[in-house]
């Protein structure tokens, strides 16, 4: 899987969508100018969304766009699918002259990356635009304080302590080789 500036777009103009819209359509020229991304690419994406009816339009002064169904009902695999992107690591393996060989590399590989598929794909389609939004305050208290590492989901007592001494430490001077 590859995932395109198309995929990463699309999603986060969902969040911006999602996190600005409190139920009042919300304008591509608003999301265009706060994520900064091209009012015209947008047009092409929010095209394909509402075809995959995961947004609707409204029309007329105060229009713009709302989600179809609940944040909690749209998962980024619909976002993904909507917009065209694959979502297949394995796609690009079948098919090809590796089959051919039929060596038990090809196959040991192929087994893994459709393994992977099947990981990534159920990882998609269980998170959805609510998952995302619900971290939105954490993530912006992180910038706040200007750090850009998401806090650990759990820390015990035991790794928030200090770091262990080193059970070695060389002579001053003594270069590790």
């Amino acid at each position: 899987m590859r995932l395109t500036s198309k995929g990463r777009y699309a999603v986060r103009a969902m969040l911006d969508l999602t996190a600005q819209s409190n139920g009042n359509p919300v304008r591509l020229q608003e999301i265009s100018a706060r994520q900064n991304i091209s009012l015209h690419y947008l047009e092409q994406l929010f095209r394909r969304l509402r075809n995959g009816q995961v947004v609707k339009s409204v029309r007329g002064p105060g229009g713009g766009y709302v989600l179809a169904r609940s944040m909690d009902e749209i998962s980024i695999k619909s976002i993904l699918e909507c917009v065209g992107e694959n979502i297949n690591p394995a796609k690009d393996i079948i098919g090809t002259e590796a089959e051919s060989a039929n060596t038990a590399e090809y196959h040991l590989s192929k087994d893994y990356f459709l393994n992977l598929g099947i990981i990534m794909r159920e990882y998609l389609e269980t998170t959805t635009l609510g998952d995302l939004i619900r971290k939105i305050h954490d993530v912006r208290v992180r910038l706040a304080n200007n750090t850009t590492e998401p806090a650990p989901a759990t820390a015990t007592p035991e790794e928030t302590a200090a770091p262990a001494a080193p059970a070695f430490n060389p002579p001053p001077g003594e270069v590790n080789q």
